[in-house]
């Protein structure tokens, strides 16, 4: 049923949960998982020093290649518990950009039939203030998207 399967992470433990239900399906399915990172560089434009917006972009970086990493060990982690032998392909992306956006230019681009992602969990005025990019992703997809809390 599904081909491609778009697996948005932040490391967050909401992320795993959603991994979890994403590496389930594409064992089922023979689905591709690509999992992304997007690193939100939005949040650096009013750093005061350019050499500090480098080091925290680079920091954000290397917790994104962590996060993508830690995929890769569920995959494995998976197909152990469950005797499974066959292979579950796995593609890492990791992008710049605002994460809603590049999110729904992912599925257009990689022709994506799922979208599994985590909930960040924000309640009442945060989740008013700060936006939620699950959210945005639902009311925009054009693929079902699958929402883990």
């Amino acid at each position: 049923m599904y081909n491609k399967i778009l697996l948005p992470t932040d490391g967050s433990k909401y992320a795993e949960n959603a991994a979890q239900h994403a590496i389930w399906i594409a064992s089922k399915s023979d689905a591709v998982i690509i999992a992304l990172n997007v690193v939100d560089t939005s949040s650096l434009v009013g750093l005061p020093a350019e050499d500090l917006t480098v080091r925290v972009t680079e920091i954000l970086k290397e917790e994104a290649h962590k996060s993508l990493e830690n995929i890769q060990e569920m995959i494995e982690d998976f197909k152990k518990e469950k005797g499974i032998d066959k292979d579950i392909e796995l593609i890492k992306q990791s992008k710049e950009g605002s994460p809603a956006d590049i999110i729904l230019k992912t599925v257009d681009e990689e022709d994506v039939d799922l979208i599994v992602m985590g909930t960040s969990g924000k309640h009442g005025l945060d989740r008013f203030l700060l936006g939620s990019v699950t959210e945005k992703v639902v009311r925009s997809a054009k693929c079902p998207v699958l929402a883990v809390h």
